[in-house]
């Protein structure tokens, strides 16, 4: 029965030779080239369905049915759960009014995922780690909150309620049936996203991306002309070289460091706990690369079709980052725990922040990652880690609040600031993240209980004994402290002006 549904979940069996071939999962085989043909295809949909040459109609039309055929290549029948999601959702939406529809379509949506995920742990072998029809199911409900939400924020509540992100992504009008789809299912996001704004989607599919964003006069973004669209060649060129690079090390690195040997009880009685701090890191580090590749090439796949453009630099180079999942560098180089989540994962991060932690009146910190383990699936590991995410995340913000000004007064003090920072923080993320990949609670808690749960504790006491006011104190202190300057500055223009 088991290996029935296995099969049913991987979709096509066309590629079942080059599965054998290269000794990967079929659903894995046939959610690369999928991707690949996503790539290919967004280049054809750029040049040929061009916003000058084509009608927003048949580019909806177009990219919601190549999504659906790739989708049913990828998860055959399972694909259809993409589908009924959205249009339960969608129906919600037109019945229950702007007014309360955002609450009735995170409860609905989040719950349709969860009892798929909950689904998927009983009836797959638990812990199958492989493409699934899951994955691209959180993105479509990332999606389907984003639009209820800003359906909210652009019918149901006045401007000046609004913060200065929800302005720029609050919609006006309710999508049509097709526009929804094709925002949710379009064949460019949805295998692996990333998530967009329905309002920068709906500017790239009329060929007009600046509608709803800053215009300079006289038709200027940033100082350069709007006549020509930017090419992404060189930028997608470049996000390709990223995924090889990517694929390359994770399969020819990661089995030398298994994530599982952190666990392993000859491992842990022979190796002095140095020795386990530095293999943690490395076995962590080496399972990176596989978002790497996924994220990029997802982001690629968007920039072929035009899709991405996020202005100019300075310099006038254009930019192709609107959609990024992830800045590599500033991951692998990250000095704070913030640093790390503001840069791994994006995408998702903006949504958590927008749905959540923007709109929760108490502890948002908490409410956003208990929201973030109820979005990622039904394996007991992902809790641990998010709930080890809070105090770590809660230690974090005390030592940077409370410490770092100390260290700023010479650049040699900061230096060894930010090195002992690197360092930490990169330990913690390991740390945290170890039942994210290990998934069950026996191996997890065998793991901090080998670190005899030091992180834990540590994080505990410092949260403790370096309060930080709350963001809403500390919002109002800044907002009193800026007030006395714009009263200076509002008098020095009345004494010019007299």
């Amino acid at each position: 029965m088991a290996t029935e549904s296995i099969s049913a979940c991987t979709g096509s069996n066309l590629l079942q030779p080059i599965s054998e071939m290269t000794n990967l999962p079929l659903d894995q085989v046939n959610f690369v080239v999928c991707q690949l043909c996503a790539l290919l295809t967004a280049v054809w949909f750029r040049l040929y369905l061009h916003p000058s040459k084509t009608s927003p109609f048949v580019r909806h039309v177009v990219a919601t049915l190549l999504g659906i055929y790739f989708a049913l290549f990828c998860f055959g029948w399972y694909a259809l759960h993409f589908l009924l999601q959205s249009g339960i959702t969608y129906g919600i939406m037109i019945l229950t009014g702007v007014e309360h529809m955002h609450k009735y379509c995170l409860v609905v949506a989040l719950g349709y995922l969860s009892f798929c995920q909950i689904t998927r742990v009983y009836v797959f072998d638990y812990g199958m780690y492989s493409a699934d029809f899951t994955g691209p199911m959180m993105v479509i409900t990332q999606k389907i909150t984003s639009v209820a939400f800003e359906i909210h924020d652009g019918m149901a509540r006045k401007v000046e309620q609004l913060n200065q992100g929800q302005k720029l992504l609050a919609i006006r009008r309710m999508p049509s049936l097709l526009e929804y789809f094709s925002y949710n299912c379009n064949f460019m996001g949805i295998l692996a996203g990333p998530t967009c704004s329905y309002n920068d989607y709906i500017a790239f599919i009329e060929g007009t991306p600046y509608r709803h964003r800053d215009l300079e006069p006289k038709g200027k973004v940033n100082g350069k002309s709007r006549l020509n669209d930017p090419s992404p060649n060189t930028e997608v060129i470049r996000k390709l070289s990223t995924c090889f690079i990517s694929l390359l090390v994770f399969l020819s690195v990661c089995k030398v460091f298994p994530v599982e040997r952190n666990v392993d009880d000859d491992f842990i009685a022979t190796s002095p706990f140095y020795v386990q701090v530095v293999y943690l890191y490395l076995s962590m580090l080496t399972t990176r690369p596989k978002y790497y590749f996924v994220w990029t090439l997802a982001d690629a796949i968007n920039n072929a079709a035009g899709f991405g453009f996020n202005g100019y630099d300075s310099d006038g180079s254009p930019r192709w980052d609107l959609l990024s999942n992830i800045r590599i560098l500033n991951i692998e180089l990250a000095t704070s725990f913030k640093v790390f989540l503001d840069n791994w994962n994006i995408q998702t991060a903006h949504w958590l922040k927008r749905v959540c932690y923007e709109r929760c009146p108490y502890n948002p910190t908490a409410a956003t990652f208990l929201l973030s383990a109820m979005w990622h699936g039904a394996y007991p590991g992902y809790y641990l880690t998010f709930l080890t995410g809070i105090v770590i995340t809660l230690a974090a913000r005390a030592v940077r609040h409370n410490v770092r000004p100390h260290f700023l007064g010479s650049p040699s003090h900061k230096f060894v600031y930010d090195v002992i920072t690197w360092a930490a923080t990169q330990i913690a993320i390991c740390y945290t993240v170890v039942p994210f990949v290990l998934l069950s609670v026996g191996p997890s808690l065998k793991f901090y209980r080998s670190w005899y749960f030091c992180l834990h504790i540590g994080c505990i006491l410092l949260a403790i004994a370096l309060p930080v006011k709350p963001r809403h104190l500390r919002l109002k202190e800044q907002l009193s402290a800026a007030q006395p300057s714009l009263e200076s500055t509002d008098s020095n223009q009345k004494q010019k002006a007299t």
